[in-house]
């Protein structure tokens, strides 16, 4: 594969033009497809093979037409304390606040509380229901506006009036702004670790392209495929992600062979060759990770992993074409950083690098450990140190304590996941500066804490020789179980052989008294049916929420077991080593789990909840774990590939298994620690949105990135691979005979390029030979 990508990568130097045309041609034919395509549907949340799908399921074949999306609003009033709602004046105030609510052509209708039964029993709150003819996100200003202005003419009277439903729903969330900062973050982080503005714009610039191609590209086929207006929202976030760090890699590399007296043209080809090969199969864990979200079972969220996934297939192929392609325009630009930081001084410097341009010769011996150079022009013993070779010398010198110190902390740190509890934190979960959070506390304190809750029972009485008795019977029954406060009048289809009611539980919905009902009204079904000759079953938003949150968690295990498993097999590909797989997949599972175990601290728990700005605790989300999972896991890989990849070619290169550690960390712990901020600042600028579950996905996501990329990967890989010495590198003959051979540390490309070269003095073909590398920015 080295072989392949080193010739790549020298075409697409040469063949510059053509290559850069190329892409510029996919992104505007994408671009033009996109802006004929019709607009992505909001696709509805499906779970197949959970109960409360299969109930709403048959209310839609039973009820049809009544099962409308369309939005709805539900303002609540509250008369001041020690009165009523009932009271004349306030009775006045709502009925004219009813009316005008009513009035507008997206408005369906709007439930009168004094006659719709919506009244508290002490009468101090009453609700109006507004339904719309149509979707939350296609509400328009005017409508909202309408609805604003009813409710503070409402509150001009004394009433204390609150709104919430999907309705309040505007259908953005952070709209584009998180991406905004995280590019704007990733410029300075990349300036810092280049110090030049073309290394760090190069890799800018082909991730912006490849996330046009992709996003294009979806919205292209978002008709065809089904695609919802959601289902980018990864492929977006990972799209940018892994090409800011893709190019990295390349330029890096690239930067690297030039400095070690490589021409243009070879050392872009030697890039690819190299660091292309760890982008490649760096990016089929992040594939593999991101398929695997098949596996969950949910619709959604497999279109999500896969669209991500060919975010990640467009990030590579742009890693491997694109960037050499832009190096051959600007072959020196992106050298200015190491110019600057090189020896010293600029005079100094601009003298010292033209002569090793252009004097030295590239050693010719294949590395033994002995001083000799790895054949790539670069000497392993020549660089000087920088800090990652410092603290690569420390945790050698004390790998015991420094693996025991990562451990037991990542281990503490992952107990509290013990007591993960999963769901779909709802309104509740929002800041009490919020009208919805305000609207959720009055109901709640006006008809119980269940009543933002309610569970829906479906009673199929088909068959059933008498269906209004049959119905009765399981609702009499329902109405009866410990935990149930009230049920509602049954309400029946036209064909009179299905009803719908209502079950209010005396819990709230993230309760988990209120889980323990759905499973005892479940649980009781068999002899209800029984005596009632009819057959139901449980739904609405909280038993919904409960079974996807069920399914989510028996799903997680597998999930676990077959990416981790096909990474392991992909990982003994690229490392011929036993022990080096097995040591990422058990350093993954432990950052993840402390990850997580952090998420339930802040979010769950409350601990240290003020500091990030977490209004109400509660459950974790459903599909926290799986994200966090899936994502952390191509990433941390991402970090694995490219920081072992380099021990692994200096240790086949004939270093010492201790020294090969030093040189991994000499020339990648930068460039890794580099991407792991970007990724970090990116994920954490989602901590200040006011959203519970966008905060809980920017605090998982920066804190795994984090837990991996500086205890793992920097601390309990070095300390393991001091431990394991030459044995980390061991692989079985039985197995090195069943495994491909795939070179991804080049060894085959730098024997044959070393021997093609020898004796050869390297140059710098480019013009301008008493120009200084800086002036070409």
């Amino acid at each position: 594969m080295a072989t392949f990508l080193y010739r790549l990568g020298r075409t697409a130097f040469r063949r510059r033009g053509y290559v850069a045309l190329l892409w510029l041609a996919v992104l505007a034919a994408v671009g033009l497809g996109a802006l004929r395509a019709p607009g992505a549907a909001d696709e509805e949340f499906s779970t197949p093979g959970i109960e409360s799908q299969k109930a709403f399921d048959l209310m839609q074949e039973r009820f049809p037409g009544a099962a409308a999306d369309g939005a709805t609003a539900r303002v609540v009033f509250v008369a001041p304390h020690g009165e009523r709602v009932t009271a004349t004046g306030h009775r006045k105030a709502i009925e004219e606040t009813v009316t005008a609510l009513g009035d507008g052509a997206q408005v369906a209708g709007v439930t009168d509380p004094f006659t719709a039964n919506a009244v508290s029993k002490d009468g101090t709150t009453a609700y109006a229901t507004v339904t719309y003819k149509v979707k939350s996100s296609e509400i328009g200003d005017t409508a909202r506006t309408a609805l604003d202005d009813a409710v503070d003419r409402a509150r001009d009277t004394g009433l204390t009036v609150e709104t919430g439903g999907s309705a309040m729903d505007s259908g953005g969330g952070p709209g584009g702004v998180a991406e905004v900062v995280g590019i704007a973050v990733a410029a300075v982080v990349l300036l810092a670790t280049f110090g030049s503005l073309a290394a760090a714009g190069l890799p800018l610039l082909t991730a912006i392209l490849g996330v046009g191609i992709s996003m294009f590209t979806i919205t292209v086929l978002s008709d065809s495929l089904g695609l919802s207006t959601s289902t980018g929202t990864l492929a977006m976030m990972l799209g940018l992600a892994v090409g800011i760090d893709y190019a990295l890699f390349v330029v890096s590399r690239y930067r690297e062979e030039r400095a070690g007296g490589r021409a243009p043209e070879e050392a872009a080809g030697l890039a690819v060759g190299t660091a292309g090969s760890a982008v490649v199969f760096a990016g089929l864990t992040v594939v593999i990770a991101l398929a695997g979200l098949a596996v969950v079972g949910i619709p959604m969220l497999t279109k999500m992993g896969l669209t991500a996934a060919g975010a990640v297939v467009v990030a590579v192929l742009i890693a491997l074409t694109a960037v050499p392609a832009l190096l051959g325009f600007w072959p020196n630009a992106v050298l200015a950083g190491a110019a600057r930081r090189g020896e010293g001084g600029h005079r100094r410097f601009r003298f010292r690098f033209r002569f090793r341009l252009r004097s030295e010769k590239p050693t010719t011996q294949h590395g033994n450990g002995n001083g000799a150079g790895d054949g790539a022009g670069n000497d392993p013993h020549d660089g000087r140190d920088n800090l990652g070779t410092r603290w690569a010398r420390l945790v050698l010198r004390r790998p015991v304590p420094v693996l025991l110190l990562a451990v037991l902390g990542l281990g503490a740190l992952a107990v509290p996941m013990t007591q993960l509890q999963l769901g779909m934190p709802g309104d509740e979960a929002k800041s009490t500066s919020t009208t919805e959070r305000r609207a959720y506390d009055d109901l709640a304190e006006g008809f119980g804490p269940g009543f933002n809750g309610p569970l829906t029972i479906v009673v199929d009485a088909k068959g059933a020789g008498d269906a209004k008795a049959a119905v009765g019977t399981i609702s009499e029954r329902i109405a009866g179980t410990t935990g149930v406060v009230s049920v509602s009048q049954a309400h029946f289809n036209k064909a009179g052989d299905t009803a719908v009611f209502t079950a209010t539980p005396s819990t709230s919905p993230t309760d988990d008294r209120t889980k323990t009902l759905v499973k005892a009204i479940r649980g009781e079904r068999p002899a209800v049916e029984s005596a009632a000759g009819a057959s139901y079953e449980v739904t609405g938003t909280t038993a919904l929420n409960i079974d996807v949150a069920q399914k989510v968690q028996s799903a997680l295990v597998p999930y676990l077991v077959t990416v981790v498993g096909l990474a392991v097999v992909l990982l003994l590909v690229v490392f011929r080593s036993l022990l080096v797989p097995l040591k990422a997949a058990l350093g993954f599972l432990l950052s993840v789990l402390a990850a997580l175990g952090a998420v339930v601290l802040v979010f769950q728990q409350g601990h240290a909840a003020g500091l990030f700005g977490v209004a109400q605790t509660g459950p974790i989300m459903s599909l926290m774990p799986i994200f966090l999972v899936g994502i952390i896991f191509g990433l941390a890989m991402d970090y694995e590939v490219f920081l072992v990849s380099r021990m692994r070619e200096a240790y086949v290169h004939g270093e010492p298994a201790k020294e090969a550690v030093v040189s991994g960390f000499r020339h990648s712990a930068r460039v890794v620690v580099a991407a792991a901020l970007i990724m970090i600042a990116v994920f954490a600028g989602f901590i200040g949105e006011s959203e519970s579950m966008i905060k809980m996905i920017g605090f998982g996501m920066a804190t795994a990135v984090l837990l991996d990329a500086f205890v793992v990967r920097m601390a309990i890989v070095p300390a393991v691979l001091a431990l394991l010495g030459d044995r980390a590198w061991r692989l079985p003959k039985w197995l090195d005979r069943l495994l491909p051979r795939v070179d991804i540390e080049g060894e085959a490309l730098t024997r044959n390029t070393a021997t093609d070269r020898a004796g050869v003095t390297v140059t710098d073909p480019d013009p301008a030979p008493d120009e200084p590398v800086e002036a070409h920015l």
